[in-house]
């Protein structure tokens, strides 16, 4: 059994380590484009909420104001998951020629 196990060492460190290969993986890309739309919605949406009041009767009080980011961070993914404003389009082209460029 010592000798097998030795075998397999000396054959695991005798072989070439290769790195993997770039692909153009559309699906990966956009993904990513989607998510980054998703954050730069999220992030112009902020300052609309921050003059509104969460008090008053029909507020939420202190649980509004402490998830309203939560809640803006899903309506930015929202909004990206349904088409956005095309943002996420360019940015994955522009992945994909940047990877190409690296290849």
């Amino acid at each position: 059994m010592d000798t097998s196990i030795s075998a397999a060492m000396s054959l695991a460190t005798s072989a070439s380590v290769a790195a993997p290969a770039k692909s153009a993986n559309y699906r990966a890309a956009h993904k990513a484009a989607v998510t980054f739309e998703g954050q730069f919605i999220s992030q112009m949406l902020s300052p609309m909420f921050d003059g509104i009041s969460t008090g008053g009767p029909f507020g939420g009080g202190e649980g509004e104001a402490m998830f309203r980011s939560l809640m803006i961070d899903q309506y930015g993914k929202a909004v990206a998951q349904r088409g956005g404003f095309g943002l996420a389009n360019a940015v994955t082209r522009a992945l994909l020629i940047h990877q190409e460029l690296k290849s």
